[in-house]
């Protein structure tokens, strides 16, 4: 029985940040990034993709310009700033330490 698993709040902008790492790209492509490297647990949908996206914009960890995708239909392209590269570093290093927290305690009996 295939499952999917909701986002827990705050990581979404983790794993946004984590899949334009690869370069630019638009926001479907973004959500079907994290669908299928996540082996289609994980699901984003646009209500929460686009607002996301923009608040990471606003804060300067991501820019946006318009462009032409595969199917030459006009998108929105986002990349990584160089802000936004510390700040992947930054979560990625917070991410690994709660879950590690997270793996001991359920480890515990």
């Amino acid at each position: 029985m295939d499952k999917k698993t909701d986002l827990l709040q705050g990581t979404l902008d983790l794993l946004i940040l984590k899949t334009l790492q690869t370069g630019p790209t638009h926001g479907w492509d973004i959500a079907q990034r994290i669908r299928q490297v996540s082996l289609e647990i994980l699901s984003v949908n646009q209500g929460s993709l686009y607002p996301a996206l923009h608040r990471l914009e606003s804060q300067g960890w991501i820019v946006s310009e318009w462009g032409a995708s595969d199917n030459n239909r006009r998108a929105k392209f986002y990349r990584l700033t160089s802000v936004g590269q510390r700040q992947l570093a930054a979560e990625t290093e917070s991410w690994e330490r709660f879950s590690r927290a997270v793996a001991l305690i359920l480890q515990s009996t």
